[in-house]
């Protein structure tokens, strides 16, 4: 069982996500590698918003082979390389989530794997586990 939580007396959340979720009971927790924005042709667009929008795919598509979905995310972070503009990013992943609000970080980076990534989403998730 997740329970998400807002505390009073922290400010509201900047954007889509929330300050905390407590995690209960026999849960299933998985935990992706970073997910990067090359789609599955290979292919890494140069733009940081297209690649963030494949990484999140990346991540949709972990949870789906592990019988998940986004509401099951508990925790997300972005690793982004350079400027992204707040508000198209926001309104992307916002999309991508579906209105689930897991807790997210995000982060500015010098750099990543290769000079060409311009995002990496790190993402946990957990689901209750039906068998124990």
């Amino acid at each position: 069982m997740q329970i998400r939580r807002d505390p009073a007396g922290i400010h509201p959340p900047a954007g889509g996500y929330s300050h905390q979720i407590e995690v209960r009971g026999p849960e299933r927790l998985l935990i992706m590698a970073g997910q990067i924005g090359v789609a599955p042709d290979g292919a890494t667009p140069a733009d940081g918003l297209e690649q963030l929008s494949i990484a999140l795919d990346n991540v949709r598509r972990n949870l789906e082979a592990a019988g998940m979905g986004v509401g099951d995310l508990v925790k997300v972070t972005l690793y982004v390389v350079g400027e992204m503009d707040t508000q198209a990013r926001r309104q992307l992943v916002a999309a991508k989530m579906g209105g689930e609000r897991p807790c997210m970080t995000y982060i500015r980076v010098a750099g990543l794997a290769t000079p060409d990534l311009r995002v990496e989403v790190d993402a946990w998730a957990s689901k209750a586990d039906p068998t124990a």
